[in-house]
């Protein structure tokens, strides 16, 4: 991705997203992981399998996927004390917003009456912490599938479709993909864009900090964010290339 050259610190074109670089299998014990790092953003995944559902599931033979979501006390310039006792209202937010991002593709009817934890902990923040943990859980969620598959406890696959997630805004007026933190702090218009790896759109968050914005703008906007996302989904394919028991869904064959 690439265009005209921009005022953007880090030297950027507008279209373009920072370095990332998106890595499965980090840790020992979770049965799926996964660190992205992004620019200065840095997050990293698990995802834990738990042989029960939430009541309300009990019975249907369906599964559940949840997420929860924690900064480490200097991800960010200063201290933030951890959340011990109650998440803070942004935080159960964003933990919703990656859940829901996750289930838009995922059948849950064959994941079974089991529930697969994700746990996003920002390791260092520059912008776009829930965009991130969006794309890295779908990486860390692969490889969970792919240990239940090989494991003889999936019948079928139960992941439809990718899905990605990256910021997009109007900084300065001007529309800009993947804003880090000090691009984002003064952005007129501020877009968190959810896609599938079709293309198709699972949620848009988006805010007129500096005022109303126009639909074109809003389209513009999406767009911009279109592209960013097909290029994450190609870091995540890149990063579950050779997994075992998902060669089908990366359309690699047996």
């Amino acid at each position: 991705m690439g265009g005209e050259t921009t005022g953007r610190r880090d030297g950027r074109a507008p279209d373009e997203l920072r370095p990332c670089s998106l890595i499965r299998g980090v840790l020992k014990y979770p049965e799926g992981s996964a660190l992205i790092v992004l620019g200065d953003t840095r997050v990293l995944v698990t995802a834990s399998v738990e042989e029960r559902v939430p009541p309300f599931l009990k019975g249907t033979g369906r599964g559940w996927i949840t997420a929860e979501y924690a900064m480490l006390p200097r991800a960010t310039p200063e201290r933030n004390p951890r959340e011990i006792s109650r998440p803070a209202g942004r935080t159960q937010e964003i933990q919703r917003l990656i859940g829901r991002s996750l289930r838009a593709v995922t059948d849950l009817d064959r994941l079974g009456e089991r529930t697969v934890w994700v746990d996003c902990d920002v390791l260092q923040a520059d912008g776009g912490t829930r965009t991130a943990s969006i794309t890295a859980g779908c990486v860390a969620l692969v490889e969970t599938l792919s240990r239940l598959r090989q494991e003889g406890k999936l019948e079928e696959w139960p992941l439809r479709d990718f899905v990605g997630a990256v910021s997009a805004g109007l900084v300065g007026g001007s529309p800009m993909l993947d804003l880090a933190y000090e691009e984002d702090s003064r952005a007129g218009v501020d877009l968190n864009v959810v896609l599938t790896g079709r293309g198709e759109l699972v949620e848009v968050q988006g805010t007129g900090e500096g005022g109303p914005f126009s639909f074109e703008r809003l389209e513009e906007l999406v767009r911009l964010a279109r592209r960013g996302v097909q290029a994450l989904v190609q870091a995540q394919r890149q990063a579950l290339a050779g997994l075992p028991g998902a060669r089908e869904f990366l359309g690699e064959g047996d």
